[in-house]
This record gives structure tokens, C-alpha cells and sequence, in this order.
């Protein structure tokens, strides 16, 4: 069954105007009035589940369903993740932000890291910041994902750690190439780690943190961990991350 974002609050028996984007998507897949789709709310805050609706109108640029059941599924993971990931070049964000998505990432913040490709400032980060926002819609769109990750701001490393203080009870970790590293399983493993422990991913753009990036983190409680002997590329590193946090 179709699946689209609908970031209204939605009731049983409402009649709602589905967003622009939802809207085009319902023409372009050719649906008629009668036919049924699932609605999300997209909230990581939020009531969450799902709804099922019914196509009662088809306008020329405008959809109308009526909002049928609510189903209270949930495919969220149970440790959250959050991503501090370098800019990476091109397409590579997209990628990325796309795969974590899938993986079940809670967040994403957009690091402008002194190796970074790309820089992002005013209109012209704004422009991104909304394209990856959306990258993440249409991706809990396509994997059953309920809750839209948020992709923040970019900022650079200092920025977020100034505005950041250290979460009670959450862990901090920095992939790292350098030596003294420890394996990530073993930091997700230890005796005062849970599964249900909120977890901050710190990643570096293509060729990595640099030595005084990664010591300003490791100053603020971030520890340097590995993901074995191969040097994994800036979009694969946070990925393989999630995965073990996430499994």
C-alpha cells in the first residue's frame, strides 16, 4: 500500500488536503478515488503509528482522503542515534542520509568540518538543509518508517559542542583512525551500556577529522572507537556504525 508523509494532525473520519508533495506523488502513481493509502505523521515527538486513509477527491493539483484507522506500528529502533557526519561531496550526502534513514537514525546533524568539500552558509545551507529533510521523508516513505529523522543546521564541530552540553547517560563516540581506538562493540558492550542507550556518532567528511578536530571532541567526552582494520569511505563508516549500535 502506498505510504506518504502527512505532517498534519490527523483524526479518524477528518478529511484532509494532502500536502503538495503527497498530492503529486498520488497523481503520479496513477491512484483513483476509493483507493486506500497509509498516512504518517512523521514527528520523532510525536503520537506516531500510522493511518490508513481512503481517496475521496482528485483536483487537478490537489488530493482529498478521508482518514480511515488508526495502527499503532512502530519500526523505530530502541537505542536512538544521532549522526554528527562530515559534509561529504556530491551525491555522498545524499546517500548517506538516505541510508541512516533506513537504518533508523533519530538524527542527523550536517558537520561543516575543516576537510569538508562543501561549504554551506545562509540560502544556500538553508536549500540543502531542506533538500536532506526531504531525502529523509522519502526514505520513511519507502522503508515503513513512522518517524522522520531530523536533519539540523550545519554547524561546525565547536558550534554543536557549545550548544550541546553532554546528555546524562548517553554515550559519545568518535570514529577514529588513530591509535589508543577501541572496537565499537566493545564501547555498545560495556556493563553500564544499555540497548535502549541514546548513542552520538561523530563521523569526519572525505579524509577524515583532523588531529585537532578529534582531540576538541575526545576533550568533550567523545571516545575513539574503530570498525576493524580497513579504512571504510566517509558516507560507509557512519553506516557500518548504525548498524552495530542498531542490531
Amino acid at each position: 500500500m502506498p505510504r506518504f508523509h502527512c505532517p498534519l494532525p490527523l483524526s479518524a473520519g477528518l478529511d484532509v488536503d494532502l500536502p503538495a508533495g503527497a498530492a503529486r506523488h498520488v497523481q503520479v502513481l496513477r491512484l483513483q478515488p476509493g483507493d486506500t493509502i497509509t498516512l504518517f505523521e512523521g514527528a520523532q515527538d510525536g503520537p506516531g503509528g500510522e493511518w490508513q486513509a481512503t481517496i475521496v477527491r482528485m483536483g487537478r493539483s490537489d488530493v482529498q482522503v478521508r482518514v480511515d484507522q488508526h495502527l499503532p506500528t512502530e519500526r523505530e529502533n530502541l537505542r536512538p542515534v544521532h549522526l554528527l557526519a562530515g559534509i561529504t561531496a556530491n551525491e555522498r550526502m545524499d546517500w548517506l542520509v538516505e541510508k541512516a534513514t533506513e537504518l533508523g537514525v533519530t538524527s542527523i546533524t550536517p558537520l561543516l568540518a575543516e576537510r569538508s568539500v562543501l561549504k554551506l552558509k545562509g540560502e544556500r545551507g538553508d536549500k540543502k538543509r531542506a533538500h536532506w529533510q526531504a531525502v529523509a521523508v522519502a526514505a520513511c516513505e519507502q522503508c515503513g518508517r513512522n518517524r522522520v529523522p531530523v536533519v539540523h543546521e550545519a554547524v561546525t564541530l565547536a558550534q554543536w559542542l557549545q550548544a550541546q552540553p553532554q546528555v546524562h547517560g548517553a554515550l559519545r563516540a568518535v570514529l577514529s583512525l588513530a591509535d589508543g581506538t577501541q572496537p565499537l562493540p566493545s564501547l555498545l558492550g560495556a556493563a553500564d551500556a544499555g540497548p535502549t542507550q541514546p548513542v552520538y556518532f561523530l563521523s569526519g567528511p572525505e579524509g577524515g577529522l583532523t588531529a585537532a578536530e578529534e582531540a576538541l571532541a575526545r576533550s568533550h567526552g567523545f571516545a575513539p572507537v574503530t570498525l576493524g582494520s580497513r579504512v571504510l569511505r566517509a558516507e560507509t563508516a557512519p553506516l557500518a556504525a548504525l548498524v552495530l549500535a542498531t542490531a
